[in-house]
């Protein structure tokens, strides 16, 4: 196997889920946050996921950093960086609004 194709493969297995990421803001993120489109009200002034998806600038991999840094007023999730890139990638579906 040549390298490229490893490296290309290592990639791939590694790649972000938002599938995975569309699961884990339903269970972690959707008390406060709107997570998904069709999804009535939240209990906090909390960024729809939407908004943060179509920030000039989104960028999925800063926003995974972010997630990994606990910040005011969001609860301390002790998420996994491969949680962190699943919701970053799940976020960016709703940037160009596809779904999952």
């Amino acid at each position: 196997m040549s390298v490229a194709l490893m490296i290309i493969g290592a990639n791939t297995a590694r790649a972000a889920d938002p599938n995975n990421g569309h699961d884990v803001v339903n269970r972690w993120c959707s008390n406060c946050h709107l997570v998904e489109r069709g999804q009535k009200g939240s209990i906090t002034e909390a960024t729809p996921f939407a908004t943060i998806a179509k920030r000039t600038g989104f960028d999925e991999a800063k926003l995974a950093f972010f997630l990994l840094d606990p910040h005011p007023k969001m609860p301390n999730l002790q998420l996994t960086r491969r949680e962190a890139a699943d919701i970053a990638a799940y976020i960016s579906t709703l940037r160009s609004g596809r779904t999952r």
